[in-house]
């Protein structure tokens, strides 16, 4: 049998042991005043960080994919009857029709997966993630540089690096710091219908690195006049990378280019 570490490194697994940031987590999920109707928990691990989101929640779906942690979480939260304890991959759960919310110490090894399936499933509202430190910083512009995963889902999500947290916050310690990622689905779109779609193509396009750089990209598809003005009404230089641009910029090329 594999011994409780083991099955850690296995499951990337780090278990949160800092309550302050437990408590920090289940605010940002579900601040004063506003509580989800429905918050799923991804990786209930131990309960450090369901116990504070049960207190703020009107319904909670605690997920845990490790069976022999399921009985103690069930034991542990028994008592409190909107707290629903589900063993099985959060993965494989079918997002719920109406708005939820949702939150977790993810798995390290499986953020990609998780953000993925929060960004494709209609009816969530936000998400708030402990995830790698570099994975949160990479995805909200930390770095100065932003993603094609970002830039692409913009016009309808928001993502933002909410925090930090020491590594020697969990249990067993991981290599790397973590990040609190909170991603959210805006009320309004930026675009929608045919302007989206046409962004997601411009954005694919610029990202592709055909012609060495974004402008080079860019005139592909558009005459090089309209890349020029393009590029000067968003105050970018034509030998900017294409990590370089913020999203607001990337909103000011689509304007020019998209008519």
């Amino acid at each position: 049998m594999a011994r409780p570490t083991q099955r850690a490194r296995t499951l990337s697994q780090n278990f949160l042991t800092d309550r302050a940031t437990a408590d920090r987590v289940a605010r940002l999920a579900a601040p004063d005043g506003r509580r989800p109707p429905l918050l799923l928990e991804v990786g209930a691990g131990q309960g450090a960080l369901t116990e504070p989101l049960a207190r703020r929640s009107r319904e909670l779906h605690a997920y845990e994919i490790d069976p022999r942690l399921v009985p103690g979480l069930r034991s542990r939260f028994s008592g409190i009857p909107h707290v629903r304890v589900v063993a099985g991959d959060f993965l494989a759960a079918r997002p719920p029709r109406t708005p939820f919310s949702v939150a977790g110490n993810v798995p390290f090894s499986r953020t990609a997966d998780i953000v993925d399936w929060c960004l494709t499933a209609p009816g969530l509202t936000d998400a708030t993630l402990l995830t790698q430190l570099e994975y949160a910083r990479k995805r909200t512009g930390d770095y100065g540089r932003w993603t094609l995963l970002t830039v692409r889902t913009w016009p309808r999500h928001e993502w933002r690096l909410a925090g930090r947290v020491s590594r020697y916050g969990f249990r067993p310690a991981p290599r790397v710091d973590a990040g609190i990622l909170r991603v959210e689905r805006r009320r309004t779109p930026l675009l929608s219908g045919v302007a989206h779609r046409s962004w997601q193509d411009l954005v694919e396009l610029g990202f592709s690195g055909v012609g060495g750089s974004l402008h080079a990209s860019l005139r592909r598809a558009h005459p090089r006049r309209r890349v020029d003005a393009a590029f000067r009404a968003a105050r970018l230089d034509t030998g900017v990378l294409v990590g370089e641009v913020a999203p607001a910029r990337w909103l000011r090329l689509h304007e020019e280019l998209a008519g």
